[in-house]
């Protein structure tokens, strides 16, 4: 790459424009210059005669975060690292004189200054906090103000945070980090020696530090009950609680779950940001969640049948409930009376009933629809369907001309069947009012900032169940990790499904109980196109690789 391409009036074009705008440098200059990111950084480095490091290179050595603090590595923009080289500074910007000047301050004797991309940067130190996550040193990045829930009123939880405890800002910076990280659930874990916390991130559990000592574990844990407004002394039983924190304006709300183990006690905090979940209802389509061509059109038909059972099924975190929000936010035309009732309310919809279980003063799923279908519903969305009771009458509301939305845990269109028998419910009666069943789980996506062609090689075909012919045209691709993808290879998950829609001979199977291998066969041969094929349609066009479907799909 030539540094022609940066000319001195190319650079003051883009210097003016940085003053207008308020804006930094570099980030301008590469706008302007219409280079990618690889090759801008080369030219900067022929600019001003400094190496230029790629993400391959960052990561092949380690931080020396005994020299220059992880705090100041964030605040800069700027990485010490150690390799078989020695040592190295890296910054991203060389028109900064100020950090230019630190840098070579700072920088050891036997050091060599280095610039790289500052997203590339990021996503190293992103990496680096998913390894070692500094989680005490992030505290005073956000303000946290806790908010109890209609069942908490313990105002001893504002007087606590204000106390100069490690346990509290330990809480308080997971809880943080968490949600800058977009993390959906937080796992506390504890062995013999320490506690370990977790972070699920894109359906993916990401190991983020160590607390050693079993006292602080337990602190930690009755702190969350605290919040939470659980018994602090009992260990021996699980609990169940909720609480609210205000995270710079935002109103966060964390469901929380106890768990006593042969060390003391786990925790696993789910997290909701009801205001984005409120802005992405907005966008709620199902062409959005990812779905297209037969799977696109046949959710559609069944979510516009006037009565009957719309089932969708996957495990948990895999998209059902936003599913049935998009179907409904489809077909809602205000000409018809719907209700929901969830544990919780995650996206709020304009012009809908919206009722939230609350088992503590009685409001189950099932006493909330027996009560809903005096309310003069049309169309019915349950949350989940968990008991035999809630199911009967599910099945009962689908049979009497209303149109039923709702979820089960199973691992797919035919394990569902088995799990409303199993539940009491009479086969001839299911197989009457089911209209459909949706199978579906998300997938992530190979990140399009850092995605390169490559070749598996055979191996890891024959895992795939593939061979090479079976490949050939196939475009192969997958991410090597950049800072759009925080140094992943995936940015981004789209839905994948399998749909079965019940016909005349697939409800008299269903009420006979005919074997699983008849009932796939019929299925198939009405043209159900399966989940898998789905995700390797999405290897083929170079989308999301074989790891992840192995890992989604089977």
């Amino acid at each position: 790459m030539s540094v022609a391409l940066l000319t001195p009036v190319l650079i003051d074009s883009a210097r003016q424009q940085a003053l207008r705008e308020g804006r930094r440098l570099l980030p301008v200059l590469q706008e302007q210059s219409g280079l990618a990111a690889d090759s801008f950084m080369r030219a900067i480095g022929q600019l001003f005669a400094w190496p230029v490091l790629a993400m391959s290179d960052m990561q092949a050595m380690e931080g020396a975060f005994d020299r220059l603090s992880f705090t100041d590595s964030q605040q800069r923009s700027s990485l010490l690292l150690h390799g078989a080289e020695g040592y190295r500074l890296v910054f991203s910007d060389p028109f900064d004189a100020a950090l230019v000047s630190w840098a070579e301050h700072v920088a050891p004797a036997d050091c060599e200054l280095c610039l790289a991309h500052p997203d590339d940067v990021q996503a190293w130190l992103t990496q680096q906090e998913v390894r070692l996550r500094a989680i005490q040193e992030q505290v005073g990045e956000g303000s946290i103000a806790y908010v109890p829930d209609d069942d908490v009123q313990d105002i001893s939880l504002l007087r606590i945070r204000e106390q100069d405890s490690p346990v509290v800002k330990l809480v308080d910076s997971t809880l943080y980090d968490a949600l800058k990280l977009q993390a959906s659930d937080i796992h506390l874990e504890c062995d013999s020696h320490s506690m370990a916390v977790k972070y699920r991130i894109d359906g993916l559990l990401v190991p983020v530090t160590q607390v050693q000592g079993l006292d602080v574990a337990d602190q930690v844990i009755s702190r969350i009950k605290v919040m939470a407004n659980l018994d602090i002394a009992e260990r021996r039983v699980p609990q169940d609680g909720r609480f609210k924190v205000r995270v710079n304006g935002r109103e966060i709300d964390f469901r929380v779950s106890i768990m006593p183990n042969i060390f003391g006690e786990d925790a696993v905090l789910r997290l909701l940001d009801r205001q984005s979940l409120t802005e992405a209802a907005l966008e709620l389509r199902l062409e959005n969640l990812g779905f297209e061509g037969p799977v696109l059109r046949q959710i559609r038909q069944l979510s516009a049948r006037p009565h009957g059972m719309l089932l969708v099924t996957g495990p948990t975190g895999s998209g059902k409930t936003t599913t049935l929000y998009a179907a409904i936010t489809e077909i809602n035309t205000g000409q018809d009376k719907i209700i929901t009732i969830e544990d919780p309310v995650e996206y709020r919809l304009p012009r809908i009933l919206q009722i939230p279980v609350n088992e503590k003063k009685g409001l189950t799923f099932a006493r909330g629809l027996r009560s809903i279908l005096r309310h003069d519903p049309d169309k019915i969305m349950v949350g989940e369907i968990r008991d035999d009771e809630t199911a009967q009458i599910a099945v009962q509301a689908a049979l009497t001309g209303h149109l039923v939305f709702t979820t089960v845990h199973a691992n797919n269109v035919f394990d569902v069947l088995g799990r409303f028998l199993h539940m009491g419910v009479d086969p001839y009666s299911f197989a009457a009012a089911l209209n459909g069943v949706v199978s579906q789980r998300l997938l992530r996506l190979s990140c399009e900032h850092c995605a390169t062609a490559y070749m598996p090689d055979d191996e890891e075909l024959a895992l795939a169940g593939l061979t090479p012919d079976a490949v050939t045209g196939w475009r192969f691709r997958r991410g090597q990790g950049c800072g759009h993808c925080r140094g992943t290879g995936y940015k981004g998950r789209r839905a994948l499904a399998e749909v079965l829609i019940l016909n005349d001979e697939l409800r008299e199977m269903i009420a006979i109980k005919a074997p699983l291998g008849r009932l796939k066969e019929l299925a198939a041969q009405q043209g159900m196109l399966p989940l898998r094929g789905e995700a390797l349609r999405l290897v083929a066009s170079g989308h999301s690789t074989l790891a992840e479907v192995s890992r989604v799909a089977g």
